[in-house]
Parts: structure tokens; C-alpha cells; sequence
């Protein structure tokens, strides 16, 4: 019986560039630090690589986790930063917020890029953002605790 969704990974060629990102800008924790050595047979299964080796780390935000690798070996190649949300493959997480308007303009004032403005005010109110290598992420704002997306406990 599958549970419930605990966690994305995202590549990366910068971990601490991206950890910081994902700390400082989307509020996630730091749950540990991790890494692995080439020629580790389980890791390699794992991945579908051949003598990869990584070092990664997770992170928390409520009850969803995320993992960020950057790939010693093989090398990583950098992903296209303005890769359209269209494209077949993972396009983006979602984060929920209280007050979009406010991580809007916290964000901007960061450099941080978005697609648009919030939508207008009501139940349900969105924005994609591109984290420093372009993967997208979503702000929501949900003010109706009846709305399909609203988190239950």
C-alpha cells in the first residue's frame, strides 16, 4: 500500500548554491549531509549509473522533503535554465505560503526570477519562480480551507 509522497531530488552543479537557495529563499531545514564514494555497487544500482559518486543533502519543509545531488562522477551537465514547463519530465515543485504577495516582493528584491505576478486576489492565488539553475517553483497562497489543493492534516 503506497502511503503518500515524501520526497523530490533535484541535480544540481552547485550544491551550495542551491542549498542556500532552497534554505534562504523557500524556508526548507537542513535534515543531514551526505555522500557517496565511486565504485559503491548499491549506489550505482540505485542510479542507473556506472562508479557514480555524490554528495547530497535533505531537506525539510513541513512534511515534504527534498534532496539535492550534485553528481561527482559522472560530471553533471548544467540543465537549460529557461527549459519551458511544456517539456515532458518533473516541472516544478509547489510550496504553500501565507502571504504570496509578501514572498513575491521578499523574492524579487532577492533577484530571485518569477514568470509573473501573483494572480488575482482569491481562494486559490499562484506564481512560477526559477530557483538559480531554472528549475521551476510554485508559491501558493490558499485561503479557502475548501479548496481541493488546501493541505489537510
Amino acid at each position: 500500500m503506497i502511503l503518500g509522497f515524501h520526497h523530490a531530488g533535484i541535480a544540481t552543479t552547485d550544491l551550495p548554491r542551491m542549498l542556500d537557495f532552497y534554505r534562504s529563499m523557500l524556508g526548507f531545514e537542513l535534515v543531514t549531509e551526505r555522500e557517496w564514494a565511486a565504485g559503491s555497487d548499491r549506489h550505482d544500482a540505485l542510479t542507473g549509473l556506472e562508479n557514480s559518486s555524490a554528495r547530497y543533502v535533505v531537506l525539510r519543509l513541513g512534511h515534504a522533503y527534498l534532496e539535492l545531488f550534485q553528481y561527482i562522477s559522472p560530471p553533471p551537465t548544467p540543465n537549460d535554465a529557461d527549459r519551458p514547463v511544456s517539456d515532458a519530465g518533473l516541472t516544478h515543485i509547489a510550496v504553500v505560503v501565507d502571504d504570496i504577495d509578501a514572498e513575491f516582493t521578499r523574492m524579487s528584491e532577492a533577484g530571485v526570477r518569477f514568470h509573473c505576478a501573483p494572480g488575482l486576489k482569491g481562494p486559490y492565488r499562484a506564481t512560477y519562480g526559477r530557483d538559480p539553475e531554472g528549475n521551476v517553483f510554485e508559491l501558493m497562497e490558499i485561503s479557502d480551507p475548501t479548496h481541493p489543493y488546501a493541505l489537510r492534516a
